[in-house]
């Protein structure tokens, strides 16, 4: 139990930090500072992710039988991720979040909840393989967000999340197999879509992304 015990001493020191950073963000909420309050929501985030990635190794330590699974089971709940292909028969993803900037240090926690989902998605299908294709990142900001600026594209985590879709879909993610695409629009609720679209048929996809529902479009099981 020495490495169940050490990592829930992490977690304690953890915790004890998400505290004292979630009284600072209040503190300056209280009186007035938006900018030290961005910032120090910033660390409080940071923080929350790490202490979620060691909560999540926490059960295994125990030595229960399936304890990972069983973790990856209650991850497929609350990070309900949405796989499929469109009518179109291009691969699609969505995410319920925005991935997170890359100083942050969340690869694993992609990992955590997307390699589970794609897995098990395609546990009985046989993989996908698109050539010669476009891989598109549509960020899907709330309308109601205050900022005025959206983030910029080459500061957010993707590469976990490319080499993850690479593995089903693509035979890599190299310049010599796919093209990338980012954009960014507003929506009702904050998440990510990622499509692979044969590059020829891009014009048609950029054609259409103007008109998405707000919801995203319907996606089915088989291509």
């Amino acid at each position: 139990m020495t490495k169940f015990l050490d990592t829930l001493d992490k977690i304690g020191r953890l915790d004890k930090k998400l505290q004292e950073q979630l009284a600072s963000v209040q503190w300056f909420c209280e009186n007035g500072s938006i900018y030290e309050v961005y910032l120090h929501s910033l660390n409080l985030e940071e923080t929350a992710e790490r202490l979620v990635l060691l909560t999540r190794v926490l059960p295994a330590y125990t030595g229960v039988r399936n304890a990972k699974l069983e973790v990856e089971h209650r991850i497929k709940d609350c990070i309900p991720v949405e796989i499929g292909f469109t009518e179109e028969r291009w691969f699609c993803l969505r995410i319920p979040a925005l991935l997170p900037k890359k100083a942050g240090g969340s690869a694993d926690y992609i990992r955590s909840f997307l390699y589970p989902a794609m897995r098990a998605f395609f546990e009985k299908r046989p993989p996908v393989r698109y050539q010669d294709c476009v891989l598109i990142y549509r960020h899907v900001y709330d309308r109601a967000r205050p900022e005025r600026k959206m983030r910029d594209h080459d500061n957010i985590e993707i590469n976990m999340v490319s080499d993850i879709v690479a593995m089903y879909v693509m035979p890599d993610d190299s310049p010599a197999v796919c093209s990338h695409y980012y954009c960014s629009t507003a929506g009702q609720e904050e998440r990510t879509e990622v499509y692979v679209v044969p590059k020829k048929e891009f014009p048609i996809w950029l054609a259409m992304e103007n008109t998405m529902p707000d919801e995203g479009v319907e996606l089915y099981e088989k291509r």
